[in-house]
């Protein structure tokens, strides 16, 4: 019983795709279709790209990048910029959960010993929408890119058109707010954490996952198909480093799985695929927004693309989406996590100081979203 208040209280979205689709098929009750609900591909990669992402988390290499950085910069300012820069790119590649579970501790260690409250919120803030947004500039930055990228069909051409204008905005406009700084000089600071072995032996034990990161990058490409490259990574991964396993977030897979039948159950029921048809299609950038502030933009994602006919505002609507409220991304409640973790007393001042950066951001980028469409048509 306490595992399943855990699962409750840690699990919030799983259970709620859980239910939806236990309630779905009392309407469509089970058969062979319902092999064919998943897209196998994409709970494939998701598996890869998580795993191999842990391991290479574990070997250091973001942290070295950080204290390397860390060591070029003289002043308050110049330190948020070099940790919302880490965040926004290295989203991209290793996603967006991930770089603030390496960042934000990191961040907060940094300012530990000044006590400058204020000025770490604000840029753990940042740091939480630079990771958000500067993922949505890849197929592997998050996992609803990568849905969207693999269901979809969009081409590498299209995709970027429905990310990479807003990328850059939001670039622009993280720069603008940390502009906004009073110039300071930066604390010393005494780094607690040290990276163990050579940078050489490093190197070393990073090349089986990069590696095996190029395998899964070809077939997100579709220049590869996934059943060998999953083969080859469970098998390389079980030699090299067994306890891996124990770092894939499983729950998300079974959150895919779950949404998967419950899309499938309702397009199998005339009604109630025609509502939702009538009420997506022709709306998905706003239906994308809307949704993720309420579901948060991965299942809002799944949910909207059984639905819909124009994948490239769905992929800007759900992307956009992960501003706004604090579950419009859960990589927004890892942040929420760290910081209330060490100022247990300042969570209302966080979720404040949140809300009016989320929401000016969302502003900004949502009018650009619907005037750039307007305008291209």
């Amino acid at each position: 019983m306490k595992i399943l208040k855990n699962i409750a209280k840690n699990e919030t979205v799983f259970c709620v795709s859980f239910l939806l689709a236990v309630l779905s098929a009392f309407l469509v009750h089970p058969d062979a279709a319902y092999l064919a609900y998943p897209d196998y591909r994409t709970l494939a990669l998701l598996f890869c790209l998580m795993i191999l992402v842990a391991g290479l988390q574990s070997l250091g290499i973001f942290m070295m990048l950080g204290h390397f950085l860390l060591k070029k910069v003289h002043s308050i300012r110049g330190l948020s910029m070099v940790m919302v820069l880490l965040c926004f790119f290295s989203s991209m590649v290793i996603t967006n959960d991930v770089t603030l579970i390496t960042f934000v501790p990191f961040t907060i260690l940094i300012f530990r010993m000044g006590g400058q409250v204020q000025r770490v919120l604000k840029l753990i803030v940042l740091e939480t929408i630079a990771a958000n947004l500067g993922s949505m500039a890849t197929p592997i930055g998050n996992p609803q890119n990568l849905y969207l990228y693999s269901v979809s069909g969009l081409t590498t051409a299209e995709f970027a058109w429905a990310t990479l204008p807003y990328a850059a905005l939001s670039l622009l406009l993280l720069a603008a707010a940390i502009f906004t700084e009073r110039e300071e000089p930066l604390l010393e600071v005494v780094m607690k954490e040290r990276i163990e072995g050579s940078i050489s032996g490093l190197l070393r034990s990073t090349l089986p996952f990069l590696g095996l990161l190029a395998l899964c990058l070809l077939v997100v490409f579709r220049i590869l198909p996934y059943q060998p490259v999953l083969i080859c990574v469970m098998a390389v991964i079980l030699l090299l480093k067994r306890n891996l396993y124990l770092s894939v977030d499983y729950f998300l897979l079974l959150t895919f799985l779950c949404f998967f039948i419950f899309i499938g159950n309702m397009k199998r029921i005339p009604e109630i695929n025609t509502l939702l048809v009538s009420v997506v299609q022709g709306r998905e950038l706003l239906t994308g927004i809307l949704t993720s502030q309420i579901i948060s933009n991965v299942p809002a994602a799944i949910l909207l693309s059984g639905f819909s006919n124009d994948f490239s505002a769905l992929l800007t609507g759900v992307n956009l989406g992960g501003l706004g409220t604090l579950i419009a991304s859960l990589a927004s409640l890892i942040s929420f996590k760290f910081f209330s973790r060490e100022y247990p007393d300042r969570k209302g001042t966080f979720l404040k100081e949140f809300t009016i950066w989320n929401l000016a951001f969302l502003i900004v980028l949502t009018a650009a979203a619907f005037l750039i469409r307007s305008v291209v048509g």
